[in-house]
């Protein structure tokens, strides 16, 4: 039998929405859309690039907790209500993946909240 748990993060979406952070399926985790919200506090900043890194944080405290690191990402999807923010996010996004080099997207789309400006999808990893 495969294993499968859920990472929680302790975000009330997690609870009102009914997903998990992420999920380890066997040797493949799986990470849900990341916002820049601070999960501890409840807050997110209004710029861009510091949303992007609190994504970041966040991927990256899920992907610790599964035993991965930013190393096994192997795809990952931008979204962004407005294309114009996607460039100052760079410096941020290569810094964490930048040697990695997954596969990606940048998708322009509206998000949940008016107050994001990016959410960073699905980094799918093996272990």
């Amino acid at each position: 039998m495969t294993e499968r748990r859920s990472i929680l993060s302790g975000s009330t979406f997690e609870e009102r929405i009914g997903h998990a952070r992420a999920v380890v399926d066997g040797d493949w985790v799986h990470v849900s859309g990341t916002t820049g919200f601070d999960y501890a506090t409840m807050t997110i900043s209004e710029d861009v690039a510091d949303q992007a890194e609190q994504c970041l944080r966040d991927i990256e405290a899920a992907l610790t907790e599964a035993k991965c690191t930013f190393a096994d990402v192997v795809r990952v999807r931008y979204l962004l209500p407005d294309r114009t923010d996607f460039e100052p996010c760079w410096p941020v996004l290569r810094r964490a993946l930048g040697e990695i080099r997954p596969a990606a997207t940048m998708l322009v789309c509206g998000l949940a909240d008016p107050r994001m400006k990016i959410e960073i999808d699905s980094p799918s990893t093996t272990r």
